[in-house]
């Protein structure tokens, strides 16, 4: 099994709506079995510029992470459907062991 996240800012749009719902209506329809979205309440990315959630900062600057824990063929394809919709977003995959206790 492989974890897959993704981390886009809130305002990015794709396709006419959110990146992040994109991403997890993508999954979905390559059958991944869920997915999440997370808000971050600060942070900084590669060019170094802290976000914060405050009253006075315009909304849509701070990060989400979106994660989903797939199979390696379904990783596998959900990349492939980035790479030729020529997204730049960043990733991180790792393989994980799941299971219920």
């Amino acid at each position: 099994m492989q974890l897959l996240c993704f981390y886009v800012s809130e305002k990015q749009h794709h396709a006419g709506g959110l990146l992040h719902e994109w991403l997890l209506g993508q999954a979905q329809a390559l059958g991944a079995h869920g997915g999440s979205a997370f808000r971050a309440i600060a942070g900084f990315g590669r060019h170094g510029r802290l976000h914060e959630e405050t009253f006075f900062e315009l909304a849509g600057e701070l990060a989400m992470k979106i994660e989903f824990i797939l199979d390696d063929e379904a990783a596998d394809k959900l990349l492939e459907v980035l790479r030729a919709q020529h997204l730049n977003i960043f990733y991180f995959r790792s393989s994980v062991q799941t299971g219920f206790v």
